[in-house]
């Protein structure tokens, strides 16, 4: 069969490293897919810009719509990033008739519901494996390998740079904004890094992944998000003796009551897996009522780990091209007259246990008015540390752990416990997860 042409819109680390697998694996790859795949042009920002790949035989431009509106492009392989530019040339490509491959997790979490629905009206396929957690194919695990399953949760370690800060916050003892500095010059973190650190990158995989996991359609707005700057290597010192270690989780849960897509700080304990991923390293343990508890692991960003996503789907874009549309794989697992509109839960009635910091006056009476105020709140208190030397009127740290509890109730506990006047500023919370 003829082979089928490609056209990329970027060719920075992710476009040179899919033209560098393409290359290198072309063979294999045509072996794979049936027929041979060509790149014949790209979209630039420096067409004179020395590339570490051979782009001798690519018509190169800086124009992305000369690429969708190239003639003889069936496949429009999408690694800018970004939602503006790329929303408009995503949907030119589609309206031009184009299949269209991704590693845009903004563009998918942001406006997936509008891109998938001008797709299937059109009979075309869009891909995105790459959008989530870079070579580890999460999206066809939930999507295919989990098909007969009902997925109960998933919770996932899928911000690398977060990662690393909290991994080497843990192993170095060193605090947020040195080890941020450091990620910042080794490339794991951005000059301006608040899109990884506050939640937000996660947030947007996560909102994929929920939708793929439980028929919904995609809802980022409505995802809880915390960031890591609070952490300190006071609660990782803490949450270690205790038996936890802390990671940036996004996890969706599915209840009785709707579904939960939170992103935040999250003790969990040592002897689990995932807790023991380290590093730029992303990894997601999904909960399914047949299989039970599964666990990918892998890199979650770089050239080649993400290009292997990448190709991975051009291949079954090229795969598919000849099939009937209405049997294709449904973009978001189930077929758009089949996603279900289910409440997300506000974070105030998610119900989780919670490790607990503050600095306390070393009173009498002290404690039995912070445990008041909790009682009163229907919070049970599971664990309580004292740090310090317990002198009187000294400055003690209290570390608690309680029970589980509604967010709302900790909430309005906190507001009271910090009102007192022996209690030092915030309470420090950070949630507790058994993930079992």
């Amino acid at each position: 069969m003829k082979a089928v042409n490609i056209g990329l819109i970027g060719l920075g680390t992710v476009g040179s490293g899919t033209l560098s697998v393409l290359q290198r694996n072309a063979e294999e790859i045509s072996r794979r897919a049936g027929r041979q795949i060509h790149v014949i042009a790209a979209a630039v920002q420096d067409i004179s810009k020395p590339r570490a790949v051979d782009t001798s035989a690519l018509h190169l431009t800086r124009d992305p719509f000369e690429i969708v509106n190239h003639p003889d492009i069936e496949i429009v392989v999408e690694l800018v990033g970004g939602d503006d530019m790329t929303l408009a040339a995503v949907m030119t490509a589609l309206d031009n008739g184009k299949h269209v491959v991704t590693a845009n997790k903004a563009l998918i979490a942001l406006h997936g519901n509008d891109i998938f629905a001008k797709a299937h009206a059109k009979g075309l396929v869009v891909a995105f494996e790459s959008a989530v957690a870079g070579g580890i194919p999460i999206i066809k695990s939930i999507r295919e390998g989990l098909s007969a399953n009902r997925i109960e949760w998933l919770a996932g370690i899928i911000n690398g740079t977060s990662n690393y800060i909290l991994t080497q916050m843990e192993e170095s003892g060193r605090d947020f904004a040195e080890v941020l500095a450091e990620a910042q010059a080794l490339g794991y973190a951005e000059a301006d890094p608040a899109f990884d650190i506050d939640g937000t990158d996660a947030a947007h995989k996560l909102t994929i992944l929920a939708s793929i996991a439980f028929g919904i359609s995609l809802q980022f707005e409505n995802v809880y998000r915390e960031g890591i700057a609070e952490i300190s290597g006071e609660d990782i010192i803490h949450a270690r003796e205790l038996g936890y270690r802390i990671k940036h989780l996004g996890i969706a849960r599915k209840t009785g009551g709707g579904v939960e897509l939170r992103v935040h700080p999250t003790l969990i304990p040592q002897k689990r897996l995932i807790a023991n991923v380290d590093g730029v390293m992303n990894a997601v343990l999904v909960q399914s009522d047949a299989v039970g508890p599964t666990l990918y692991y892998g890199a979650g960003a770089g050239a080649e780990p993400t290009a292997s996503a990448v190709v991975a789907d051009l291949i079954d874009v090229v795969r598919t091209i000849t099939t009937d549309p209405g049997n294709r794989v449904p973009h978001l697992a189930f077929h758009p007259e089949a996603i279900i509109d289910l409440p997300i839960l506000p974070m105030d009635e998610i119900e989780t246990a919670y490790y607990l910091r503050m600095s306390v006056v070393n009173r009498p009476g002290v404690m039995a008015s912070i445990a008041t105020i909790f009682g009163d709140s229907d919070i049970s208190i599971d664990t309580i540390l004292q740090k310090g030397s317990g002198q009187p009127n000294e400055n003690v740290t209290i570390i608690m752990l309680t029970q589980n509890t509604l967010e709302h109730n900790l909430v309005k506990a906190l507001k009271q416990v910090e009102s007192l006047d022996t209690v030092h500023g915030r309470v420090m919370r950070v949630r507790i997860e058994q993930l079992s």
